[in-house]
């Protein structure tokens, strides 16, 4: 089992500060939240580290399903930024969130969609170009957010020939069940915890959600993907590691 850490649990603190604690904990692997106050990445810093990475694609102010065309390319742009930098760090996995419908786009879904969709290919061929995985992350149940339907997103990265970044935490939240949660697609999981009614992050363990039944699916189907732990804090992270390694 390969299992890695999202800079999300410190992503106010200065990022060396994040890997130095993965190292402390022995883990191989470590996702980058490419996005303020860590946007601007010294790539040599990381090569001192023992680390492989992947790269999570920026969330703030980014749409690459806008109905504003100048934000849609600019939201385009700074995702490709992120696939440079997995390119730069020999990753072969970048995270990207697949847009938002705001409120006043709601009689335009289909079209917004669309918007998505050809966004979602562009940045599949732009990885494609240097080797790079861009995948889609399923969303949890919030107005506005797109392909919280697992099975939706699978049909179109089976379209594009593309692959799956697997939220586990959001998988629950949008009502899926454990055994609604494997697809052939996934090639990168994101592993956190929660009770159904919210994204909470929770460390695995504190929430409802059956982690054993999921990971225990993964792995029968020889799932050779990351497992990276995706909470709130430093001490989430810690915990959340005790409780895979029990599981292993």
């Amino acid at each position: 089992m390969k299992i890695g850490a999202s800079t999300l649990s410190g992503f106010k603190d200065k990022l060396v500060n994040n890997l130095d604690y993965f190292e402390e904990l022995g883990l191989d692997y470590a996702e980058i939240l490419h996005q303020y106050p860590n946007d601007e990445i010294d790539v040599d810093s990381l090569e001192s580290y023992n680390l492989k990475y992947s790269i999570h694609s920026p969330i703030v102010n980014i749409n690459i399903a806008s109905l504003n065309k100048a934000i849609r390319q600019a939201s385009i742009d700074e995702i490709k930024k992120s696939i440079d930098l997995a390119n730069k760090l020999d990753s072969d996995i970048v995270v990207v969130h697949p847009g938002s419908i705001p409120f006043l786009g709601r009689d335009f879904e289909d079209h917004i969609y669309d918007l998505a969709d050809e966004a979602i290919k562009e940045l599949g061929a732009y990885g494609d170009d240097l080797g790079v995985k861009a995948t889609i992350e399923n969303m949890p149940a919030f107005e506005g957010h797109m392909y919280q339907n697992m099975e939706k997103l699978n049909q179109t990265l089976e379209d594009f020939d593309m692959f799956m970044t697997l939220d586990i935490g959001h998988a629950y939240h949008s009502g899926h069940a454990p055994d609604e949660m494997y697809f052939d697609r996934v090639k990168h999981i994101h592993i956190h915890d929660n009770n159904g009614d919210d994204d909470a992050h929770y460390a695995l363990g504190e929430g409802s959600i059956d982690l054993k039944r999921i990971i225990r699916k993964f792995e029968d189907k020889n799932y050779n993907g990351i497992y990276t732990i995706e909470v709130n804090d430093s001490d989430s992270v810690k915990n959340s590691l005790e409780y895979l390694k029990k599981l292993v």
